[in-house]
């Protein structure tokens, strides 16, 4: 496989080993000896997955006080998914990045403890399935508004169609109102 930093340096890319035939293809989508050696060492101890249709924006989603770290890759469908750092320690804190994921590419997002997620949906539906490195707790979980101009996240929106949102989602604070991380 192939880890590549993205312009958040603890933000990786992840693109597995493909091996495809006429039959279709196989791809091992976790083995903890390889991730580790690529610096992800976190143990996971819950999977997700949601489906979306098409214009469905998630997020930005993140975790107080049990922040989640997630390795996010698409089984269905695109998306453009996003990390926006929310430590305020960091040199990167309230940057973005983004990247397309799709079940025809295989590419992987990690994205760890200290940042929001969220993604755009592109195609009629996506699955998305995402390791956790802590449970999702209720009480804990804390939304980012989408749209802020301070952070000034380039969607791939489809011309005029505003995207579909969570009550919670359409409702999040602004950066500089949210309950970040050290």
């Amino acid at each position: 496989m192939i880890v590549t930093p993205t312009a958040l340096p603890d933000v990786l890319l992840v693109q597995p080993t493909v091996h495809g035939d006429h039959r279709g293809f196989f791809v091992e989508t976790w083995q903890e000896t390889r991730y580790a050696d690529a610096g992800i060492t976190l143990p996971f101890v819950q999977d997700n997955q949601s489906r979306s249709v098409r214009h469905t924006l998630r997020g930005l989603h993140y975790q107080v006080e049990r922040p989640q770290g997630k390795l996010v890759r698409v089984a269905a469908g695109s998306i453009f998914d996003v990390a926006v750092d929310l430590r305020r320690s960091s040199p990167t804190f309230g940057r973005w990045v983004g990247t397309m994921l799709s079940d025809e590419s295989h590419h992987q997002l990690w994205i760890p403890p200290g940042f929001a997620h969220g993604f755009y949906v592109l195609t009629a539906h996506a699955d998305v399935v995402y390791k956790c490195t802590a449970f999702h707790v209720a009480d804990l979980d804390r939304t980012l508004r989408w749209d802020d101009p301070d952070l000034g996240i380039t969607w791939p929106l489809a011309g005029s169609t505003p995207p579909l949102l969570s009550t919670k989602d359409a409702a999040a604070p602004l950066l500089r109102d949210v309950e970040g991380y050290p």
